[in-house]
């Protein structure tokens, strides 16, 4: 199902808040650099302030290299036809999921509300089908 919020990325990370994004938007050189050195730092590989572009993983726009190739949770997302992890049956015992949400629980919480949001609008949708249906009757 596609989401309303394309801001919220295929693991739920909030790309609105993300830095590269911020950076990219804002075209924020300084902010690049330090993103860059902070990513770098964390994962141990080199990244440049010119792979500090990105417009989020679900929107039209340029990415991170993680973001678009490397990330094993947009990899699945893509190859399974989803739009986020919320349309995953496995959303609760996912190992790869769990590795984010174990660093950013908030992430696992919007995509829980995701679910939500789409069970409320499946069930608008058949309760407006049935009244339709009784109206025929």
């Amino acid at each position: 199902m596609k989401h309303t919020n394309q801001l919220i990325g295929c693991c739920g990370l909030d790309c609105a808040a993300c830095d590269a994004r911020i950076a990219t938007i804002a075209n924020d050189t300084a902010l690049r650099e330090k993103t860059a050195a902070l990513w770098s730092k964390l994962n141990g590989v080199a990244i440049t302030p010119d792979m500090m572009s990105c417009t989020g993983c679900r929107v039209e726009g340029p990415k991170t290299p993680f973001c678009d190739k490397l990330c094993p949770i947009h990899t699945c997302v893509r190859e399974k036809g989803f739009d986020t992890c919320a349309d995953c049956a496995q959303l609760d015992g996912c190992q790869t999921l769990g590795r984010i949400a174990a660093n950013n629980p908030a992430a696992l919480e919007r995509l829980k509300l995701l679910c939500r949001q789409e069970q409320t609008e499946d069930e608008a949708a058949q309760t407006a089908a049935a009244a339709a249906l009784l109206g025929i009757l």
